[in-house]
């Protein structure tokens, strides 16, 4: 691709992904209703249900994500991609109209087979990057989603005037429109004479895992990626109950606070990411990060019943974990041939699936079990987090083992650990 070509490429992209997210954002204040609606119980109820339908999406995409992966090593980004867009849409359709628990659950379980553009996505900014920008551009997709929610949730908080479930129906729209839109402008980023034969052996959850072995001692920053996504995972599902049960806020309430978490991540990952990387190196960036998010998840444990500003205290710090990623991602896509990026990256997005599995149902259960268990307590509310710092703690000690001997190679993209 030519210079002007790519920047074009980078920004449809970035676009693409803006959208799904403002289409995952609007949903995400209302979420919690819907799944109260649909299952004919209380909201604090609807909690133990809630893990298993944010389950669903992560199992399927677990599974889904190599195949997608490896699909688009052989025919190409484009066509990969427009097909997890549409899909996406179609799921936001099904939940829409789902009149009882099962549907909604079969709904999420779509959007998991169909919702890995981000692994497409992911791997076509690998083929268009130099590998002196690699580390901004996958912060860029984090800026992008960022962006999305911003807009997404804000957009939710309002629609719930008109129902729990007329977000879904204007998600549907976007991912809609945004599939029109690609099918005329987006250009495929893989040549012909690049691509590699499908094998169906690597491309299932245990054959990405095997792919793991051939990068030596740099597989165990895979554990990190999935360290990372499980701890992120107390914030994900827990956030609207935690500061609806504790601090009584609205479903407003909740979508502008998610509205400002989108726009802290947003400068985070798209202006201070690819300086971090180059200022501090991978090793660095990512260990700060870690770090942060480890003394973050045991401040929020301790934050007053009627102090629920102090929560927006938290998210900057919070944000900061948004540096790990593309550290990560950095080192290891240098290390990969260009007809395999897909691959890695379905790598990536199972290990972030599986964490999304695991996460949802485990801080739930923490969750409803603590405030079952001691409703009187108000550690109760936050023991999701507390358990999360344990998480974040790992992956930071790991961080630092794996990459001891590691020399700052930003600006040396041949530089292996």
């Amino acid at each position: 691709m030519s210079n002007l070509n790519s920047r074009s490429a980078l920004i449809f992209i970035l676009i693409t992904i803006c959208l799904d997210s403002i289409g995952l954002g609007i949903i995400i204040p209302s979420f919690p209703q819907l799944v109260s609606e649909t299952s004919g119980v209380s909201l604090t109820e609807s909690s133990k249900y809630f893990g298993i339908v944010m389950g669903a999406y992560a199992f399927m995409q677990f599974l889904f994500s190599p195949l997608v992966g490896n699909l688009s090593d052989r025919f190409g980004r484009r066509p990969i991609l427009l097909i997890s867009v549409c899909g996406m849409g179609i799921d936001y359709l099904v939940m829409y109209f789902a009149p009882d628990l099962f549907w909604l659950v079969l709904g999420r379980a779509i959007s998991g087979i169909f919702g890995a553009s981000y692994t497409t996505a992911a791997a076509y900014i690998a083929d268009i990057s130099s590998p002196e920008k690699r580390a901004q551009n996958f912060g860029m997709i984090g800026a992008a989603f960022g962006i999305g929610f911003v807009i997404g949730p804000a957009i939710g908080g309002l629609l719930s005037d008109f129902g729990s479930r007329a977000p879904f129906l204007v998600a549907a729209i976007f991912s809609l429109v945004n599939f029109c839109y690609g099918l005329i402008v987006l250009k495929e980023s893989l040549p012909h004479d690049q691509r590699r034969k499908f094998e169906i052996k690597r491309a299932n959850p245990l054959g990405a895992v095997l792919q793991m072995n051939r990068f030596k001692k740099m597989k165990y920053l895979f554990v990190v990626s999935f360290l990372l996504i499980l701890t992120n995972m107390s914030v994900h599902s827990t956030w609207n109950y935690y500061t609806m049960d504790k601090f009584g806020w609205t479903v407003k309430d909740v979508g502008i606070s998610l509205a400002v978490i989108g726009v802290c991540f947003g400068i985070v990952q798209a202006g201070l990411s690819g300086l971090l990387v180059r200022k501090l190196g991978e090793k660095g960036a990512a260990s700060l990060g870690l770090m942060t998010l480890f003394l973050l998840m045991i401040g929020i444990v301790f934050i007053p019943m009627g102090a629920g500003w102090m929560m927006y205290l938290t998210i900057f710090p919070y944000t900061l974990s948004g540096i790990v990623d593309p550290a990560i991602r950095t080192l290891i896509s240098r290390q990969t041939a260009m007809n395999e990026q897909g691959e890695l990256q379905g790598v990536f997005t199972s290990l972030m699936s599986l964490g999304e599995i695991i996460g949802p149902p485990l801080f739930m259960w923490i969750y409803y079990t603590s405030r079952k268990s001691m409703p009187q307590a108000e550690i109760s509310y936050g023991t999701p987090f507390l358990a999360a710092s344990l998480f974040a703690f790992l992956a930071f000690i790991l961080v630092r083992w794996t990459l001891k001997d590691f020399v700052k190679s930003s600006n040396n993209p041949d530089e292996k650990v």
